[in-house]
C-alpha cells in the first residue's frame, strides 16, 4: 500500500500548482484504473479480441 501512496503523491506533485480538486481526483482515478488493469493482465484476467466481440454481441 505504501507504493500506492508514493505513486499518488508523485502524480499530484506533477500537476500544476493551480490544479483544482477535480483535476487531482481525476488523475488519481485514472492512476487507480491503470493499476487495476495492470494487475488484471498480470493475473491473466483478460479477454481475447474474439471473446470481447462475442460479449459485445450479447449487449
Amino acid at each position: 500500500m505504501l507504493a500506492a501512496k508514493k505513486e499518488a503523491l508523485k502524480t499530484i506533485d506533477q500537476l500544476p500548482d493551480d490544479a483544482d480538486m477535480d483535476e487531482i481526483m481525476y488523475r488519481l482515478y485514472v492512476l487507480d484504473k491503470i493499476r487495476k488493469g495492470q494487475e488484471a493482465v498480470e493475473q491473466g484476467r483478460t479477454l481475447t479480441s474474439e471473446e470481447l466481440k462475442q460479449e459485445i454481441d450479447t449487449w
